[in-house]
């Protein structure tokens, strides 16, 4: 039963990450605290440029910051790095990394108790301990994300890790769960329905990566911004709806919308059915599809931009429990 509670703990408290990972990204905190482990040089962030001893700092690593942006690294000073300190990026990159704590800690209790499972042992003590190994790597991942000066490509693994770890947390929690009664909990026997959610869960984690694909490049609109030949925020959808990554990102989400719904349709013509999950994965879809409008014509809001990455990662543990449901619960007929 720990188990099964400690997973529960991991799986918000991840989710909860996520979205304050994608909170850090759309306020352009990611670089808040230029150095890691410590934040500007100390254990708890400064909240004035009076507090920060610039010897502490590694000069070079803003240099190498400023090239990236198309600034002339002989330009960066000691001076110029103070200058760049904002109390409110490093405070909410602070706040990203203190997210993880809990999440550490979770996994850490999950993989010990884990051994004591009385059912399933095998399969959670080996889930759990990937789970441990997942969040150390994207712990190292973070530093990297942040020593790299927020590098295309490292940022999507990173996501990517975490998706990841979303998808085992629930197979956990799954496994883990008290003995239930199977009495209203019979599903429709169609391997086509296995094979349908199994679709739209690969295209929905698909999704999730090109959508980091994109807020890579909303990162580098937001750093060129900085600089005269910059795009203004307004113009950011403009940008971004001529790129390859977006068509596809735009392409796949119909493909989204149209698996949901024949999940919905379909479960919604059996009347003994008790699993809510396809109403509420084609409800999330069709939110979904509603913010990218609002994105992709109407303006990039930051807002927007946290709560489609939140809802993507909802949508992901919701759609691999009801995965886990189907293949692991008692079948009947299915109409039609």
């Amino acid at each position: 039963m720990i188990v099964h509670r400690l997973a529960w703990v991991a799986l918000v408290a991840l989710i909860i990450l996520v979205i304050a990972g994608a909170t850090v990204r759309v306020t352009g905190s990611g670089l808040g605290c230029p150095d890691w482990p410590t934040c500007w040089g100390c254990l708890i962030p400064p909240t004035s440029v009076e507090q920060i001893d610039v010897d502490k700092l590694d000069l070079n690593k803003f240099k190498k910051h400023a090239a990236r942006k198309g600034i002339d690294p002989d330009t960066i000073t000691q001076e110029t790095v103070l200058e760049s300190f904002d109390p409110v990026h490093t405070w909410i990159e602070f706040t990203n990394r203190l997210a993880s704590l809990p999440l550490g800690l979770a996994t850490l209790l999950l993989a010990l108790f884990s051994f004591g499972a009385k059912q399933n042992k095998l399969w959670i003590v080996g889930l759990a301990l990937f789970c441990l190994l997942d969040v150390v790597v994207n712990a190292i991942m973070g530093a990297i994300v942040v020593r790299s000066g927020l590098q295309p490509g490292i940022i999507t693994l990173h996501m990517a890790l975490a998706f990841l770890l979303i998808v085992v947390l629930v197979t956990i929690i799954w496994l883990s769960r008290p003995e239930v009664s199977h009495k209203g909990m019979l599903l429709p026997a169609r391997n086509k329905l296995k094979i349908v959610s199994l679709v739209f869960f690969a295209c929905l984690f698909g999704e999730g990566l090109l959508g980091s694909q994109l807020r890579e490049q909303t990162d580098e609109l937001a750093m060129s911004a900085e600089t005269e030949q910059g795009i203004a925020r307004e113009k950011w959808g403009e940008e971004l709806g001529a790129t390859i990554i977006y068509k596809t990102h735009r392409s796949f989400s119909w493909s989204l919308l149209l698996t949901s719904g024949v999940l919905f349709f379909w479960m919604t013509r059996e009347k003994h059915w008790k699993a809510k999950e396809p109403k509420l994965i084609f409800a999330m879809v069709v939110a979904m599809m509603l913010m990218g409008v609002v994105l992709g014509h109407i303006a990039i809001y930051p807002v927007v931009q946290v709560s489609h990455v939140g809802m993507t990662s909802v949508l992901l543990a919701v759609t691999w429990h009801w995965i886990m449901r189907l293949w692991s619960t008692k079948s009947v007929a299915m109409k039609g």
